[in-house]
Order: C-alpha cells, then sequence, then structure tokens
C-alpha cells in the first residue's frame, strides 16, 4: 500500500478513554483501522494511501476501540531527553538555549547539591547546564560560587514526560488540549525538538 504523500509523519493515537497515548508510524496506525481495533477521526485531506483494490485516507488522529494499560513507567526516569525538553534545552544558570552554544559548548546534566556531597539523581536535584556554567560551579552548590538557578526543579508530571519531546500537527494539538487543557498544551509546544521511544500501544 502507497500513499501519495509523505509517510514519516505520525499519526496521534487517543485510547478509547479519548486520552493521548503516543504518535505511531503511520503505517502501524493504518494496520490497526484495517484490523478494526481503532477508528479514524482526522485525516489528511492531502494524502491518500492505495492499493490495488482499497483507498485509505491518511490518518492524522485515531482512536482505540478498547481501552489499553499504557505502563507508567517513563514517570521515573530522569533521562537528559526528559530533561533537556523539561528545562526548554536551556541553561538554568546562564540561560542560553542550546542553539546559542559555540564552540565545544554543549548541554549537560548538572547536580545541584553534588552527588559526592550526598545529592541524588532526582528531579529535584538535577537541571539543564552548559557546559561552562557546569565546570564553573564544579564540586560546589551553586550559592558557593555565587549562581542562581533560573527557577526550581520539580518532577513534571506524566504527560510533560512523554509529550514533551514530541512535535505535533496543530489537529493533532486540538486532541490533546481537549483531553488536558490550555496549560498542558503549552508546556509541551516548547523546545520539542528530540526523539523518544514511544510507549507501546498493543491492542
Amino acid at each position: 500500500m502507497m500513499s501519495t504523500g509523505e509517510t514519516r509523519v505520525g499519526c496521534l493515537a487517543l485510547n478509547a478513554s479519548y486520552e493521548p497515548l503516543t504518535i505511531l508510524p503511520l503505517r502501524r496506525a493504518l494496520r490497526l483501522v484495517l484490523d478494526r481495533k481503532a477508528e479514524i477521526l482526522e485525516v489528511d485531506d492531502a494524502r491518500v494511501f492505495r492499493s490495488e483494490r482499497r483507498r485509505l485516507p491518511c490518518p492524522v488522529v485515531i482512536r482505540l476501540v478498547r481501552f489499553v494499560h499504557v505502563p507508567r513507567r517513563f514517570r521515573r526516569q530522569v533521562t537528559n531527553t526528559f530533561l533537556f525538553a523539561r528545562d526548554h534545552y536551556c541553561c538554568q544558570y546562564c540561560g542560553r538555549h542550546r542553539s546559542d552554544l559555540r564552540g565545544r559548548e554543549f548541554l549537560t546534566r548538572d547536580h545541584v547539591l553534588p552527588m559526592s556531597r550526598g545529592g541524588q539523581n532526582t528531579w529535584t536535584n538535577v537541571v539543564a547546564a552548559c557546559s561552562h556554567c557546569n565546570n564553573r560551579k564544579g564540586n560546589r552548590t551553586p550559592g558557593e560560587v555565587g549562581m542562581r538557578l533560573r527557577s526550581d526543579p520539580g518532577e513534571p508530571n506524566y504527560v510533560e514526560l512523554v509529550w514533551a519531546v514530541r512535535r505535533v500537527t496543530p489537529i493533532q494539538a486540538r486532541w490533546i488540549r481537549m483531553f488536558y487543557g490550555e496549560e498542558v498544551l503549552r508546556a509541551l509546544s516548547v523546545g520539542a525538538d528530540e526523539t523518544l521511544d514511544s510507549p507501546t500501544v498493543s491492542v
């Protein structure tokens, strides 16, 4: 089955409860529809999938027919991908965005209270920091070197963890807004330029 358009753009999959789950590859979304495990809610009218005997619209949003349980295992993991997305890809000391770093500078993970001094690798003790600020702080606390955090680090909720690193189309964003509200949607729209392995949708 071939498409008249680009197939790399994903499809937003909703649970039976309309909870946004993940972004699926288009072919996986189509297979769920063909197997009657999902229904199409939104389509891209500019694209179509054709086979010898069938013609299907390109799904942008689908809804699973049966409710599936998605493990919340990502909630406990403090990965750099999630950490940088939470901090909007900006150094929490100098405020520079990743795109503003030059030469051999790069974003790093900094422990506010160094681990050698009892600090833990938890959401409330880690921040994104450029390599320059991280080296300047060293094995000390921000206060000891006259540095201040731009915001207090905290654990993002599950929605932010899974979706902060994804790009969504305006149509897909509307469905996310319907379930979670405008505030969460705004949080997800900042700095979403990384990739992440999707939680598996198995039905």
